[in-house]
């Protein structure tokens, strides 16, 4: 098969050690981990520009290396080309390798930040993107100059209340860490908030059953031409909807 994979460039050095071991040629595209931060709705339209941009008749399949993501795949269309996305949550989902994994640290670990070697090493791309448009990432210093002392003041608040709700980081190492940086600068990120550290181990096998086109039910959505991608909540996480009749498939 010839494949299309748009992915997270937080999932940059994971998905191509998954495309190396592919048997398929799976031609990539990485996005910025910024658009995240834009919302669903905003998310998914320029995610939609790169599927409608890729040409008629070239691929078996376009591959999308994502979860749901807050929304951020909700109403993407699949136009000529069938898309095959996994049944995740979110890139933690995929990094731990299961829904089920993801679910038992949840719910076990309340209060964890995740981080891993992309979320370190691409992070601070944010400025590109969501700086721009939401004021993401932005200092105090720097939002009262662009907004006002009063506004500035409540915008780095609302802004920054997530840290409140977190005590422990937790640092997912998947095996492709060319050395310990990314571990200490997590580290270094947790005793600067006050949180306590853990390591957890990483399961790559979703990713590459994605690019190897292994796409059993319980883990894989495709959508077909002509339908989109529905967020349901529920235990598969996504279903296909007929664009045109609007009915759940």
């Amino acid at each position: 098969m010839r494949l299309k994979l748009i992915g997270c460039e937080v999932l940059y050095r994971e998905l191509c050690d998954a495309v190396a071991r592919s048997p398929h040629q799976v031609d990539i595209e990485f996005l910025p981990k910024g658009i995240h931060d834009l919302g669903g709705e905003p998310m998914m339209k320029e995610i939609q520009a790169r599927v409608d941009a890729v040409p008629p008749g070239t691929y078996d399949a376009i591959l999308l290396g994502y979860g749901l993501c807050g929304m951020g795949l909700h109403g993407l269309a699949a136009r000529h080309t069938p898309l095959v996305l996994p049944r995740a949550h979110d890139c933690i989902a995929l990094l731990l390798g299961s829904r089920t994994r993801y679910e038992e640290h949840f719910q076990n670990y309340p209060g964890t930040y995740y981080r891993s070697t992309g979320w370190i090493e691409r992070g601070k791309d944010i400025q590109q993107i969501a700086q721009n448009r939401t004021g993401l990432g932005l200092s105090l210093e720097a939002l009262v100059a662009k907004y006002g002392e009063d506004n500035g003041h409540y915008l780095y608040e609302e802004l920054t209340r997530y840290r409140n709700t977190y005590n422990r980081m937790a640092f997912i190492e998947t095996g492709l860490e060319a050395d310990n940086r990314f571990e200490e600068e997590a580290r270094w990120q947790a005793a600067e908030q006050g949180w306590r550290f853990e390591k957890i181990q990483g399961d790559l096998g979703w990713l590459r059953q994605l690019v190897r086109g292994e796409w059993r039910e319980n883990g894989f959505l495709m959508v077909q031409p002509g339908e989109r991608i529905r967020a349901t909540w529920k235990d598969d996480i996504i279903r296909a909807e007929d664009i045109r009749s609007r009915a759940t498939v």
